[in-house]
């Protein structure tokens, strides 16, 4: 079992006017009745409400503090900007207390401020992408994640993407220079059941196990793997089977797909 070394956080507790209670259905639906497995139980945890818009243009904000985010792998920064209020932003590594950060056209592409990719230098890593400009960063948010931006021509820039995928997108969109941090948490390894329920993800019997009535691989004379391509209890394949729309609105945006094959324009 190995644990977060938590160094780098500096504030123990967060800042109220910018926390909200998270309300768990524990997987199930209006009436009560269980539409997603294996959810449960699990610590109380409190949203951290974060800025992923940066839309305090040319406002310089210093960062007051390093938190823990109980409902993401990545660390928070909370910043107070020079009008007094206080924003989160997720913490790309190198980012201290004491240091500086801004967005806008007129900031510089130094780690943590948020730029228009028209305005990033070709070749710098980047986080917190924004897919709609101005609607707020939705790609790239992970602990140790980060796209390059790669090439712009004709009003869009393409941007290699963790996964391998280059997308294509508006330059107007705004993103953040830098890597997410806390680079460590891929090494991280839960080690007992226990902590996995403190995470509210309870334990799923096997298909195989179960009697014919509740799952389609279960019953046979002793131990078996079904005899079938294995399915969920509804008959659904689980492995090989794809489950992204065929003819999607962004496929138009995907020039090379993760697996380096190039996208079908349609």
């Amino acid at each position: 079992m190995t644990v977060s070394s938590f160094a780098e956080i500096t504030k123990s507790k967060p800042e109220k006017s910018l926390v909200t209670i998270r309300k768990k259905t524990g997987g199930r639906n209006c009436y009560g009745r269980v539409t997603s497995r294996g959810r449960g139980q699990g610590h109380k945890q409190k949203i951290r409400t974060i800025d992923f818009k940066r839309q305090k243009h040319g406002i310089v904000a210093k960062v007051i503090g390093i938190e823990y985010d109980p409902i993401r792998s990545a660390r928070i920064a909370l910043l107070e900007y020079a009008d007094g209020e206080r924003r989160y932003i997720v913490a790309p590594l190198g980012l201290e207390v004491g240091k500086t950060v801004s967005s806008g056209h007129t900031a510089a592409p130094e780690v943590g401020n948020a730029l228009p990719l028209k305005n990033i230098p070709i070749g710098h890593a980047i986080h917190n992408v924004e897919l709609i400009p101005g609607k707020g960063g939705q790609m790239v948010r992970s602990a140790g994640a980060s796209a390059v931006l790669m090439s712009r021509d004709e009003g869009y820039a393409q941007v290699k993407l963790p996964s391998g995928e280059i997308r294509r997108m508006h330059e107007n969109c705004l993103a953040t220079i830098g890597q997410v941090g806390n680079t460590e948490h891929e090494n991280v390894v839960l080690g007992k059941a226990g902590r996995n329920r403190h995470r509210g993800v309870r334990p799923l019997t096997r298909g195989v196990a179960k009697n014919p009535v509740d799952h389609p691989m279960g019953g046979g004379a002793g131990k078996t793997s079904g005899g079938g391509h294995p399915v969920t209890p509804w008959g659904v394949i689980t492995k090989g089977y794809k489950t992204r729309k065929k003819f999607k609105y962004s496929n138009r945006s995907i020039l090379v797909r993760r697996d380096g094959r190039p996208m079908k324009q349609r």
